[in-house]
C-alpha cells in the first residue's frame, strides 16, 4: 500500500478549499483518505493564519511511515520547515549538444591547443 500525503480539493466552484490528507494513491483525489492532517486555503493571504494549518507531529509521523508527499505539498511543507526540498537530478542527455557538435568543440580544443604549445615553444635560433 503505497501512501501519500496529497491535497484533496474541497469548496465550491471557483472557491477553491483544499484539505491535506493522508491517503492510498490508488484512491480517487477527492475520495477516501485515511487521515486529514491539514488544511490550505489558497484564497487568503500568504501571512493570514488560515492559509495553511497543519498537525505537523501527525504529518511527520506518516513521513516516517513511508509516506510521500506530492510536489505540491513538498513545496508547502518547505515553506514551513518541516522537510527540506530534494535534490533536482540534472539533465543526463538534453542539456548537452549532440555528437557532431561535440565533436567539433573537441577539435577546436584541440587545435587551440597546439596553437598554444606552438607559441610558447621557444623558436629555432637564426643563423
Amino acid at each position: 500500500m503505497s501512501l501519500k500525503i496529497r491535497l484533496s480539493r474541497v469548496g465550491a466552484k471557483k472557491q477553491a478549499y483544499y484539505r491535506l490528507v493522508v491517503a492510498d494513491s490508488r484512491s480517487p483525489r477527492d475520495g477516501r483518505f485515511i487521515e486529514k492532517v491539514g488544511t490550505y486555503n489558497p484564497r487568503v493571504a500568504k501571512d493570514h493564519k488560515e492559509h495553511l494549518t497543519f498537525k505537523e507531529e501527525r504529518i511527520k509521523h506518516w513521513i516516517g511511515l513511508g509516506a510521500l508527499p506530492t510536489d505540491r505539498v513538498q513545496r508547502l511543507l518547505v515553506k514551513t520547515g518541516i522537510t527540506t526540498m530534494p535534490e533536482i537530478p540534472t539533465q543526463t542527455k538534453q542539456d548537452k549538444p549532440r555528437a557532431k557538435a561535440q565533436e567539433r568543440l573537441k577539435l577546436a580544443e584541440e587545435a587551440a591547443k597546439a596553437a598554444a604549445e606552438a607559441a610558447a615553444a621557444p623558436a629555432p635560433a637564426a643563423e
